[in-house]
């Protein structure tokens, strides 16, 4: 995406979050709500395209040498969601809960903030699955390294592959904390701002909805993105 055009996108989309006031507290999720969160992600997909248009690979958590995290890929984006300035702040040799970088939890983008839910100050849903098979995460040896990941590697498809997923339960969002994935195991909760429904960007930008409960098999194959599994069936995800 040009910059220009990418830039434009962004700004709109944000004129946008501010322009739309939420429900009442205990009313059921709004169009407006709906339509907030999925700007986000559609604003975070936007940063994740960005990055990759610059680094030739998608973002991920910030590591040491040894591979030990440190922060949250929702840091390692700032600087593509018109954050940069905030970014600067960062000490990216430290891990998020040091003297210095702690202090940044409280200045948190609105992009990743809550949409109708509370949570703890600093706390966001929008997360990624990291584990084996996953976009972000590959095994060797017992041990869970991170990926380097192209827009080429995901063989499943960009638009048969999700990225980032409202989670179930919210986390700090400097803190490399995401979902854990095993393709043997029960997925973690998602959906804890919309009573169980959720909304996910696409590897290829686009935004989705999924029903509470959405099939698991199919959830499974959206999270892998080169399983080489026939694709999710998506009117089984879909409200």
């Amino acid at each position: 995406m040009a910059r220009a055009s990418m830039l434009g996108t962004i700004a709109g989309l944000f004129l946008g979050l501010a322009a739309v006031p939420a429900a009442g507290a205990g009313d059921p999720p709004s169009q407006v709500e709906l339509l907030k969160s999925s700007n986000n992600l559609k604003l975070i997909g936007i940063g994740f395209h960005a990055f990759h248009d610059a680094n030739g690979v998608l973002p991920n958590n910030i590591y040491t040498k040894d591979y030990k995290p440190l922060l949250s890929w929702r840091v390692a984006i700032l600087p593509y969601v018109e954050q940069e300035e905030l970014y600067k702040e960062f000490k990216l040799d430290e891990p998020w809960d040091s003297e210095n970088n702690k202090k940044l939890i409280a200045k948190m983008p609105r992009v990743y903030a809550p949409v109708r839910v509370k949570a703890k100050p600093g706390e966001t849903y929008y997360q990624v699955f990291t584990g084996d098979k996953t976009l972000f995460t590959a095994k060797a040896g017992g041990k869970e390294f991170p990926r380097r990941t192209r827009l080429v590697d995901v063989t499943d498809g960009t638009a048969n592959t999700g990225m980032v997923f409202e989670a179930g339960e919210p986390v700090v969002w400097t803190k490399p904390a995401d979902l854990p994935f095993d393709e043997a195991k029960p997925l973690p909760k998602l959906g804890g701002m919309f009573d169980g429904e959720f909304h996910v960007v696409l590897v290829d930008g686009s935004v989705i909805r999924c029903k509470k409960d959405a099939d698991e098999k199919e959830l499974k194959l959206l999270i892998m993105p080169a399983d080489g599994i026939a694709p999710p069936d998506f009117k089984k995800l879909k409200p």
